[in-house]
């Protein structure tokens, strides 16, 4: 079992690997702690330098700066750990908020421990919680999906899963992508579901947008969104079915006079199965009564 000083230790021995949060947008939001420990440690690991620069530069950090993102960690890796194995203390920060969302933070974390290196996390802001906490949605239990894929059936496996999740629900989404995704959801049945459009949190043109998917999915096609947004949706009220109960649902469908087609459309955001692998189970429980009966005249 891994020991661990408290977060108030004087930085000094062997090498340790530090998460600091930065904040998303108002710089007043860096915490006391996370600026000593910036300027105590020898060496900040940064997304985009010039934005940590920045961020330095307000609270007095000398302390050099060097790029750790998606295109260089790799490569650089390992000359980080052996920094921290010879005794460095490093910090790691993300262009803004905690680290280990949508970064190499998670890589260089899990590195570190394998190695015996401490690994020291701090709170701080992160957009996250923030939208949460703004959005007036039970925060108890929720889920949080991130960037969503742009296109492909796993894209819509995930939207399908949110749409019966029964958890609230976070994501990141673009500008350029947001009114499609939300217009996907509203297909799926979850268009009356109350949602925020958190945008721009913590700076000057921060807007929380509240309405249901489908009156915002409107709002968005007539008044493109610009900045950084954070989508938080109420839970929803029905969890999806076992995979057994799927074909019962499929039969009573049927049973009150839907086509297949339309039975299979009706069950897809119900299910969370696309209406096409619906259809298609619909077809081979047909078949397989066809081949029962025959089966039963030839005895």
């Amino acid at each position: 079992m891994e020991s661990k000083e408290s977060g108030q230790e004087s930085m000094k021995g062997t090498g340790r690997l530090y998460i600091v949060p930065t904040p998303i947008g108002n710089l007043e939001d860096m915490t006391l702690r996370g600026v000593r420990v910036l300027r105590e440690v020898e060496r900040i690991l940064a997304e985009d330098t010039r934005r940590t620069r920045i961020l330095c530069d307000h609270y007095g950090v000398t302390t050099p700066v060097s790029r750790f993102d998606d295109n260089t960690a790799a490569k650089l890796l390992s000359g980080v750990l052996a920094d921290l194995a010879a005794g460095r203390r490093i910090a790691l920060v993300s262009d803004a908020g905690t680290p280990g969302i949508s970064d190499p933070g998670p890589l260089l974390a899990r590195a570190a421990r394998d190695l015996g290196v401490a690994v020291e996390a701090l709170p701080g802001a992160t957009s996250v919680t923030t939208a949460l906490s703004g959005s007036g949605f039970p925060g108890e239990r929720f889920v949080f999906e991130g960037f969503l894929p742009r296109k492909g059936g796993e894209r819509q496996r995930r939207l399908r899963g949110m749409t019966a999740e029964a958890r609230t629900v976070i994501f990141f989404e673009s500008p350029q992508r947001l009114a499609a995704t939300l217009d996907d959801l509203a297909a799926l049945g979850a268009g009356s579901r109350a949602i925020v459009v958190a945008r721009e949190l913590t700076k000057l043109h921060e807007t929380l947008h509240r309405g249901t998917v489908a009156e915002l999915a409107a709002f968005f096609h007539q008044q493109a969104a610009r900045g950084e947004i954070v989508v938080v949706m109420e839970p929803g009220t029905r969890p999806l079915p076992a995979p057994e109960e799927v074909p019962v649902l499929l039969d009573e469908a049927l049973a009150s006079g839907m086509s297949l087609r339309d039975a299979s459309r009706h069950l897809a955001p119900l299910t969370g199965l696309s209406a096409s692998t619906l259809y298609g189970m619909g077809l081979e429980r047909r078949k397989g009564e066809v081949d029962a009966t025959r089966s039963g005249g030839e005895r």
